[in-house]
Formats: C-alpha cells, structure tokens, sequence
C-alpha cells in the first residue's frame, strides 16, 4: 500500500513531508534541498540519488508523480506549468501561491517535455 507521507529520518531529525506538497529538490552535493507549495524549504544529508530511490522504495506508485530531471533535481510534475528550451527554464507553479523557475539543460527538458507529452496522451487514452 502506497503512502500519502514521505519520512526521511536522518541521525537528528525526522521529517514527515506529504508527498502532494511537495514541489521540487534540488541536490547540493551530499544534501537535498526540498521545497514545499507554502515555501518552506527542508535541507537533509541525502545526495540527490539516494533521494530517488528512498522515493521509490517508500511511496511505491505515488513514486510516479516524481521525475528526476538532470543531474540536480526532482520534480513533482503535478506542478509542471512551462518547459521552455531554448531559455532553458522549466516554471513549476500551483497557479495562485507561488512560482519557481528552475535552470536546467537543454537535453533534460526535452526528456521531460517528451515524458509529459506521452503522459498526456496515456490519460486521453484511458478516458476514451
């Protein structure tokens, strides 16, 4: 059974994170920084590939609505608004209480923009 709760317990700390909160994490070497809808932000001594995978381990198929772009973050796509290539900007919003917009290369958001794009067309095709 998937959970609705992402727990990171480091050696001082516990977090309880609902997972539909949270935005993005951005990785800084042998941390994560993790970036919640009421903008708070949560630093844990995980690196960026150790986050991925306690996200698959623990949130089994709510691991879906995650994606690792590039070398430096994970994104929730439920807030994917804009994938701009050529600027290289990728806008991950709610629509009302907050936007970010992240740097990112070129190759990650094509990867990402063709992720969203076959996402898109598996939902039209379940609701046919």
């Amino acid at each position: 059974m998937a959970t609705d709760y992402l727990y990171i317990n480091t050696r001082d700390e516990l977090l309880r994170i609902n997972c539909s909160k949270i935005v993005y994490m951005e990785g800084d070497g042998n941390y994560t920084n993790i970036v919640l809808v009421n903008k708070v932000r949560a630093s844990v001594c995980m690196n960026l590939s150790d986050m991925q995978r306690h996200i698959s381990e623990n949130l089994r198929e709510r691991a879906t609505m995650f994606a690792r772009i590039g070398k430096r973050f994970i994104v929730n796509l439920n807030y994917v608004y804009q994938i701009h290539i050529l600027r290289q900007i990728l806008t991950v919003t709610d629509g009302v209480n907050f936007a970010f917009q992240l740097g990112i290369s070129k190759e990650a958001l094509r990867q990402l923009k063709t992720l969203m794009v076959e996402h898109a067309n598996n939902n039209k095709a379940e609701n046919k």
